[in-house]
């Protein structure tokens, strides 16, 4: 106070403060002045005219002129915005007529047009009659104001709407209420009215909404609660709550709890969301999908089944017939015969092959094992295969593989070599006589070696091209005498997709057709001196003097074993019609190998494998898997299980001397052979399928 005493006479302050009149009205005008936002009024009603003070006009942008004009009242109301006259009007009557303070809100027009919110605060005086004869009060610019609560108003209604268009419950507890506050939707979900004598039954409404959630979810509710209390982990739950019609609904309960200063939970806010359809969606979802695999197993179950079944008197056919191929005895009519028996068992054996194949692509079960792959190497082999069926046609077949030679793609060596096969043997089987066949790779872009397969036969009409990869579907050719099941190329662009490359095709401007795909690079190397192309042989190594015990309980097999060795010496073979009596066989005569049924009476072949593995006369003896069984897994089972090799039937006599090689050489070669026989095997077993 001594501060500001030096400032400013003491008149001014406490009780010595006195103003004569003309001092006290120049004090007032210096307030007036100074209040640039406010408007100071005294309307003399008598006169009809209305005196202004402070900055209001100003501030509207107006002049002292034209505020000597908007003084005459009726020029003032002509300033007030038309929408809102009528608010005006009642505020003025109420001053008027019922002597009650003047407290409203309104627009007034700018200088420059636009417009401001005001706010009126004034009261009337009256003389002794009654009669209000001066209006005084105070405007203000509330435009801001306004704007913040419009501004508000316009978030507030797009948060009801949000609500309202989420459907979901919202709650919230505070500390300083000690309870919680339900929306009135949340009760809506399970069928209650917010008043409903259900929910009011004597308990706050948290624990009335407790006490209607299922027992076992009420536990997970409290858990998750803690949990967020406690570890600030986010609370969100799934429970089941009573509805009032007596069923369960499922309500995901989200929510977040506010700490004050000291730690302590003060606000917690959340949303209650029905998702019972979501619920009994997913039970239908999962229902479906069980009723897949169900379907899924039956199916896998029916091909494995009908591959046993098919295969099984295929050995014969096909054993016999390569029995009949080595019979000089046989004229050249009786010879032909025999070539078409086996064209017509092999061709039975492919398409077997392709529809299993077809079957495990839709199923998702086709198995890949990437890795670096020589290509130049696999269409080397391959041509080795088709060579003898483009000589029969006069075909002339070359190749430019100067770009695979020294690289390596991405891919499954078995699958890459089943689509080079697909693809050169189409190229022969649709091409013309004396036509050509010309295979060339290049490397297209980085990283991406394109090989192409070009022939020149009839080619695809551009009609049928769109029908190139579709299931079952010969584009035609189902009328000539070209043999093929129609399924060859879905399976090939699907290897090919599975390995990460693409596939397509292209008509030859001189005919014919051009099949290409491309496979990622993933190694440049040169090959190997000793990376030749492998062969195979049908010669039986002389190992001496060995003992063979076959169990079967197939007739003709049995004779097809039979006269198979007979063109080995010194193989002495012994038959068993079943598993006990192969049992019995093994312990007493001994023998150097077991070629073992897997389906087989009474006792199977993994349970005869158990007894022979168990028992120390027949624990070493070398055990093969011989079977119509020839599903991948059913591969898998046999070498898992034990045996030393799994062949598959229709017997490949070549795969069962390769085995015999391996077994019988001396027994310091003997493990590592059997490692690369076990290897060998399925990739022999792969390629028979297809």
């Amino acid at each position: 106070m001594k501060f500001f005493s030096k400032l400013w006479p003491k008149r001014w302050f406490g009780a010595s403060l006195s103003f004569t009149d003309s001092e006290q009205l120049e004090q007032y005008r210096r307030i007036f002045r100074g209040a640039n936002d406010y408007g100071y009024f005294d309307w003399y009603l008598s006169e009809d005219k209305i005196a202004w003070s402070g900055g209001y006009w100003r501030m509207l942008g107006y002049s002292d002129n034209d505020v000597e004009h908007i003084s005459g009242s009726k020029n003032y109301f002509s300033y007030v915005h038309p929408e809102d006259y009528d608010i005006f009007m009642t505020g003025v009557r109420k001053v008027l007529r019922d002597g009650e303070p003047i407290d409203i809100s309104y627009r007034v027009r700018k200088k420059d047009g636009d417009w401001v919110w005001t706010e009126i605060h004034a009261d009337g005086t009256r003389d002794e009659k009654g009669w209000v004869y001066y209006v005084s009060g105070i405007a203000l610019d509330i435009t801001r104001r306004k704007q913040a609560e419009q501004a508000l108003a316009f978030i507030e209604a797009r948060h009801a709407r949000i609500i309202k268009a989420s459907n979901d419950g919202f709650w919230e507890w505070t500390a300083e209420q000690g309870g919680f506050s339900f929306s009135s939707r949340c009760w809506e979900l399970l069928g209650y009215d917010e008043l409903d004598d259900t929910v009011n039954q004597g308990v706050d409404r948290l624990q009335a909404w407790r006490n209607l959630m299922h027992p076992e979810d009420g536990k997970l509710f409290d858990a998750a609660l803690d949990r967020h209390i406690r570890d600030k982990e986010p609370f969100d739950v799934e429970y089941r709550i009573k509805r009032r019609d007596g069923g369960w609904s499922w309500i995901r309960g989200r929510g977040y709890m506010e700490f004050d200063s000291q730690g302590l939970p003060a606000r917690m806010s959340g949303t209650n969301m029905s998702i019972t359809q979501l619920k009994e969606a997913e039970e239908r979802v999962l229902l479906a999908k069980e009723q897949a695999e169900s379907a899924n197993q039956a199916k896998s179950e029916f091909l494995s089944s009908m591959s046993h079944e098919l295969r099984t008197p295929l050995n014969a056919i096909l054993g016999f017939s390569h029995l009949l191929e080595s019979d000089s005895s046989l004229n050249g009519k009786q010879r032909n015969s025999v070539a078409e028996i086996v064209k017509a068992g092999r061709y039975l054996l492919t398409l077997i092959g392709d529809v299993l194949d077809l079957a495990k692509i839709e199923a998702g079960r086709m198995e890949m094992s990437l890795e670096p792959v020589d290509p130049g190497l696999l269409l080397k082999e391959c041509l080795s295969y088709v060579q003898s069926s483009a000589d029969a046609l006069f075909l002339e077949v070359s190749m430019s593989l100067a770009d695979s030679e020294v690289l390596r793609v991405k891919a499954d060596k078995t699958r890459l070599k089943q689509v080079f096969l697909n693809l050169m043997s189409n190229a022969v089987k649709y091409n013309k006589p004396y036509g050509r066949i010309m295979v060339s790779s290049t490397v297209d872009r980085e990283g991406i070696l394109r090989i192409n397969i070009e022939d020149t036969g009839l080619g695809v009409p551009e009609s049928k091209q769109g029908e190139l990869f579709q299931p079952f579907c010969r584009l035609g050719a189902e009328q000539s005498e070209v043999e093929g099941s129609g399924v060859g190329l879905v399976i090939t662009r699907e290897l090919v997709e599975q390995m990460g490359g693409q596939i397509g095709f292209q008509r030859r401007h001189d005919g014919g057709s051009c099949f290409w795909l491309e496979l990622p690079i993933i190694e440049a190397q040169k090959l190997a001196a000793s990376d030749t192309v492998p062969g195979k042989t049908t010669e039986l190594i002389d190992c001496g003097p060995k003992k063979v015990l076959y169990v079967e309980d197939n007739e003709a097999n049995q004779r097809l074993i039979c006269q198979l060795f007979e063109h080995y010496k010194g193989i002495d073979i012994e038959i068993a019609s079943d598993a006990f009596k192969g049992v019995f066989a093994a312990r007493v005569s001994q023998p150097d190998l077991i070629i073992l049924d897997i389906n087989l009476p009474g006792m199977n072949g993994f349970e005869a494998l158990d007894v022979l593995r168990g028992d120390h006369l027949t624990s070493s003896t070398p055990i093969i898997a011989l079977s119509a069984n020839a599903m991948t897994h059913d591969k898998e089972k046999g070498l898992d299980a034990g045996f030393h090799a799994y062949l598959t039937k229709p017997l490949d006599v070549t795969q069962l001397i390769d085995v015999l090689n391996n077994i019988w050489r001396c027994p310091a070669e003997y493990s590592s052979a059997k490692r690369s026989l076990e290897a060998a095997a399925v990739q022999a077993l792969a390629l028979e399928e297809t």
